[in-house]
Parts: structure tokens; C-alpha cells; sequence
């Protein structure tokens, strides 16, 4: 998956306030994640991030999931 920072990632599970939205701000073998809902940041491991990916934004354009 060739997801870089500044995509918004949908993920599988909701946070607790509410959003599925995440703003990517890291990658590597980690991502650093915001949160569009609250602004909570998290860290959580690429296998995770992409076991769990529903779709993704670019620059408002939704990419398909390889």
C-alpha cells in the first residue's frame, strides 16, 4: 500500500469519540495517526494499520485499496 503522510485513512474500528477518519502524520514500520474526530494521536504498527484499512483519501480523492 503506498499510503504517505497527509492521507486519511478509514479504519475498521470506530474511536471512542466517534470517528473512523485518521489523518496519517508518520510512516515507516509504524504509522503516527490523528484522529479526525477528537485530535487523539496514536501509534499503531503498518501489519495493524493495513490488516484493518476500510479506504483511504488523497488530496479528496478516495484511492482504491490494493
Amino acid at each position: 500500500m503506498d499510503i504517505q503522510v497527509g492521507d486519511r485513512v478509514r479504519l475498521k474500528k470506530e474511536h471512542p469519540c466517534g470517528s473512523r477518519e485518521w489523518e496519517v502524520l508518520r510512516t515507516g514500520m509504524d504509522f503516527r495517526l490523528k484522529c479526525a474526530g477528537c485530535g487523539h494521536m496514536v501509534l499503531v504498527s503498518r501489519k495493524l494499520v493495513e490488516k484493518n484499512i476500510r479506504g483511504w483519501t488523497r488530496n479528496g480523492e478516495s484511492l482504491p485499496i490494493s
